[in-house]
């Protein structure tokens, strides 16, 4: 996490859910984290960066689950060349390999016995048969079907253009959350609630996994659930 990014941004938002913040600008995240979609639930709009430039060895191209032996990454395969200096529109996904077929497999071998699995697989298992050329147009179809999963009302928007700096009305979350781990959110008013977890028996409950976790996990209680992730209005930060 960048330091001066989460200095700036504690010094603008106040609390997520102040009556006074407009929007969040974040940029498109694979199968996003738990806290990219709790953002959602007291913010009158997200905005999707769509003009910034691809970044190595963040979420736009990966997540993390909880598999039978610890968390699990899923990584999309990009076509060689320079991505880091691509636009994100512009970043065109390796279908030459069987990434769809192992990622799906993955997922089904981690949750195939969580509690609402087989109620929400049809819905996602599309997006690992049908072909995508682009990595910003896979990502943004997946989050719209898990926003609409969700039953999240919040608008959904992309930028206009690359803004260096955002109207006071606006957190900018670009760049706050980084893999491996998400780090300590308390900073930007959030703090996941547990749950029920697959492997609970096996370890402690892994916090900031990929929505879908929480979605196989506990299905219509997910949206609930991402609102307890918004701490107290009264918190400091």
């Amino acid at each position: 996490m960048n330091p001066s990014k989460t200095t700036s941004t504690q010094k603008n938002i106040m609390h997520l859910t102040n009556e006074h913040i407009e929007e969040v600008r974040i940029e498109m995240q694979y199968l996003a984290p738990i806290p990219f979609f709790a953002l959602w639930k007291t913010n009158k709009k997200v905005v999707i960066e769509q003009y910034e430039h691809y970044t190595k060895g963040s979420f736009r191209n990966r997540c993390y689950i909880a598999g039978p032996n610890g968390i699990l990454r899923l990584t999309i395969p990009l076509e060689k060349g320079k991505n880091t200096q691509q636009p994100i529109k512009e970043v065109r996904i390796a279908n030459h390999s069987n990434w769809q077929m192992q990622h799906w497999r993955s997922i089904r071998s981690a949750y195939g016995k969580a509690p609402f699995f087989e109620y929400y697989a049809d819905e996602i298992e599309p997006f690992y048969t049908n072909k995508y050329a682009f990595l910003f147009d896979f990502g943004v179809q997946l989050t719209k079907k898990i926003k609409e999963i969700l039953e999240i009302p919040t608008k959904l928007d992309f930028s206009s253009s690359y803004e260096l700096e955002n109207e006071s009305k606006t957190i900018d979350l670009r760049g706050v959350f980084k893999p491996p781990e998400v780090g300590d959110l308390t900073g930007i008013g959030m703090q996941q609630k547990p749950y029920a977890q697959v492997f609970g028996e096996r370890y402690s409950f892994l916090p900031n996994l990929s929505i879908i976790d929480l979605i196989f996990c506990k299905g219509p209680e997910a949206s609930l659930l991402l609102s307890q992730s918004l701490m107290d209005k009264k918190t400091n930060i």
